[in-house]
């Protein structure tokens, strides 16, 4: 079974059309005709029926070309794998994140990393914080920035870029909208807007609170950050965010406050598999990242 005949035999299938077929691949039709007869000879079975100058899949034709779809995206990955080996400042970046990230981190840094490798392309993938570990774990990716950074998961090492803090978010209506600092437990009586039951930012609130002796009472949730600092800003209730979500965006009718006793805090970093190794091109994005947030640390300090 030659690659030319699985290339032939996929354009054949998906356009139901042998002539169309052998117009897009730029070759004669009789040569499309003749290598399809050779791969059924080959696999002793018939792959297609002819009705006229259309053609459409027999059923064991349908089990055979997903099996060949699959195959020929395994080759292409090899491919490209191939291509990052040879000049890695050319391949690929598949990197997930979480929407904590979306807006100002991940820009900030593929900015930054474009500047120094302009041919390096990515391919970007959003995710909840356990999907994202799930993903690294089973090979959809190989690289996620997540905050916090995961401790107890044997598959993925993790590596921690900078530490951020959790501030609140107030609505300027709100009796401690003028204080440039909060204790936390001076926010035990209010409504809460936070994210549902499962995601990693409510766990850290809820926590925070528990430290204290009480529980949040959470009158809306919402899974998009921005829905929630809407909800704050239509004097809903108040939440605790990282503060890198509101570098850039916070709502008109909304005050920032840094929280105090305890302060409340995440990590965030970068984790990769710990039983693979990463492609060429990720592995430069991978030491970017480190040196990257050593550099800015190194100013803050």
């Amino acid at each position: 079974m030659e690659l030319r005949q699985i290339q032939y035999f996929i354009e054949v299938a998906e356009r139901e059309h042998v002539t169309e077929a052998s117009h897009v691949l730029h070759v004669a039709q009789s040569a499309v005709s003749r290598q399809i007869f050779n791969l059924e000879a080959e696999l002793g079975v018939t792959l297609f029926i002819r009705e006229g100058r259309n053609v459409r899949l027999t059923p064991v034709g349908k089990v055979f070309l997903e099996h060949m779809k699959q195959a020929m995206q395994v080759i292409e990955k090899a491919k490209l794998e191939i291509e990052e080996f040879l000049d890695p400042q050319r391949g690929t970046i598949r990197v997930g994140f979480p929407s904590s990230l979306a807006a100002y981190t991940l820009p900030t840094v593929i900015s930054a990393f474009r500047e120094k490798y302009p041919n390096v392309k990515f391919q970007l993938c959003q995710g909840s914080y356990r999907s994202l570990i799930d993903s690294v774990i089973k090979g959809g990716i190989d690289l996620a920035l997540l905050g916090p950074v995961p401790k107890q998961e044997k598959q993925i090492k993790g590596e921690t870029l900078f530490l951020e803090n959790i501030v609140a978010l107030l609505p300027t209506s709100h009796p401690l909208a003028g204080q440039s600092t909060l204790q936390l437990s001076q926010l035990r009586e209010d409504s809460f807007v936070l994210f549902p039951e499962g995601f990693i930012l409510r766990e850290i609130v809820v926590n925070a609170c528990r430290q204290l002796g009480f529980q949040p009472k959470v009158s809306f949730e919402g899974d998009d950050i921005d829905a929630i600092k809407g909800l704050v800003a239509a004097g809903l209730g108040i939440t605790l965010l990282p503060e890198i979500t509101l570098y850039d965006s916070i709502p008109r009718t909304t005050v920032k406050i840094p929280v105090t006793e305890p302060a409340v805090t995440r990590t965030v970093g970068v984790i990769i598999p710990s039983d693979r190794e990463l492609p060429p091109t990720e592995k430069l994005f991978y030491e970017f990242l480190r040196e990257f947030f050593a550099v800015l640390s190194g100013f803050e300090s």
